[in-house]
């Protein structure tokens, strides 16, 4: 394992596992997902504005306009979208643990397998089928992620 990677994950880990303790959301997950989405905290969505998962932002949020490619019509597409700002990549972890518990206003359930979850697995595929990301591929990654990484050793459920 690169140094970097190694780093990335011995710094937000942590607050992933507190985060599992008060939320339920596994920590492997958490630590996954902020892998993927912010390309080890090196993408310009995690080091300009924090934001570690790629949390867009609604109205009255501060909020960054990038491009972003998202999966459509079975093409990648490249769009503008609006993503939160944060003060802190702490601030991003406990946003998204709260974005996972209470879901939408569209539906307060949309990621409710995520957080019932005892496994990575489920938990992964609970993921996109709340719609979390567009990649038809997401769930697979964030499995490889975690088991390449040996990212289930945080979680404590």
């Amino acid at each position: 394992m690169e140094r970097t990677h190694k780093a990335f994950i011995k710094k937000i880990a942590p607050q992933a596992q507190q985060l599992e303790q008060e939320y339920g959301i596994l920590a492997s997950i958490s630590i996954a997902q902020a892998v993927l989405e912010s390309d080890w905290g090196k993408s310009e969505l995690s080091t300009q504005y924090n934001n570690f998962f790629g949390v867009k932002a609604v109205a009255g949020q501060p909020s960054a306009s990038l491009a972003t490619k998202e999966y459509e019509n079975n093409q990648w597409v490249t769009i503008n979208a609006s993503f939160r700002v944060y003060d802190s990549w702490q601030s991003s972890m406990l946003d998204h643990a709260q974005l996972l518990v209470n879901g939408t206003t569209d539906n307060p359930q949309r990621y409710a397998t995520v957080v019932q979850a005892t496994d990575y697995k489920s938990a992964a595929n609970g993921l996109v089928a709340g719609g979390y990301a567009t990649d038809p591929t997401y769930a697979k990654k964030i499995i490889q992620m975690i088991e390449t990484y040996h990212l289930y050793r945080y979680d404590n459920k």
